[in-house]
């Protein structure tokens, strides 16, 4: 009996085990349950955030797109084609460099001031202001003078600038100044001799005066007995008339006969 009821007691510890665990099996499964459907809810939730977080983006996306296209309207150079110097889009440094001084400034002298070793991009980077400046109908282009680049006003807009600023005085030559200045240019370099020998009068005075205004000077001496000196015109002489190289004279067919006090009366 002592067997048996060993058996027994064994056999009995089961039952009461499967009915200590009971409780405990249900309590899981609740947990479960309730775990899933806890999940079920932050599914839908996450299904709902994401779907939010995916029309917003799509809005960012197109506000994006609609502000590049925007971009690309007002500007009509690619920015992938655009060169930086120091960190900085060359084209406002040169815009920048132009806009401070009264005076050309050659495209390797622009080169050197920003560190390039070509001066290649430096005139792409005028040629693309330029087109800019052209497109925003500005007042201003980066015109080529006297072997350098210069930022000016178009021509239309003279005559409101002339109410403000005054007139310089090489804009005054008088005409023996003007005719002496216009037989230097086209024959230089040449000696003064040659100069008086075309005018038929003595044009020291008249030249010395072009040298005080910067548009003549002695550009050396000639071979002969005494080394008479030479005249040329000067850098400013470019400046003044707006004109890149000597080359940009006007032939004679392009000059215009100057008009008489008869022809003005009529």
């Amino acid at each position: 009996m002592n067997i048996n009821d060993k058996h027994i007691n064994d056999g009995d510890e089961p039952e009461h085990a499967g009915a200590d665990t009971a409780p405990a099996a249900n309590s899981t499964t609740q947990n479960v349950r309730a775990d899933d459907e806890a999940a079920d809810t932050i599914g839908e939730v996450r299904t709902g955030m994401s779907g939010t977080f995916t029309s917003v983006t799509d809005d960012q996306s197109e506000i994006s797109e609609s502000s590049t296209a925007s971009a690309d309207i007002g500007n009509p150079i690619n920015a992938a084609d655009t060169v930086e110097v120091e960190g900085m889009e060359l084209r406002p440094v040169l815009e920048a460099i132009l806009f401070s001084t009264d005076a050309p400034i050659s495209a390797g002298k622009l080169a050197q001031t920003v560190g390039l070793d070509s001066t290649k991009p430096i005139k792409a980077a005028i040629a693309e202001l330029n087109a800019i400046y052209g497109q925003r109908h500005a007042a201003y282009r980066i015109e080529e003078r006297a072997g350098g680049y210069q930022l000016l006003t178009l021509p239309q807009y003279a005559q409101y600038i002339q109410r403000l600023t005054k007139a310089r005085d090489e804009g005054r030559l008088t005409p023996a100044a003007l005719e002496t200045l216009a037989i230097i240019a086209y024959r230089q370099p040449i000696l003064r001799v040659d100069v008086e020998s075309i005018r038929g009068v003595a044009c020291g005075e008249v030249i010395r005066t072009l040298m005080e205004y910067n548009l003549v000077k002695i550009v050396g001496r000639a071979e002969e007995i005494g080394r008479p000196m030479l005249y040329g015109t000067t850098k400013h002489f470019l400046e003044v008339f707006g004109l890149s190289s000597l080359k940009d004279l006007p032939s004679a067919e392009q000059l215009k006969e100057p008009k008489t006090a008869s022809d003005k009366s009529k």
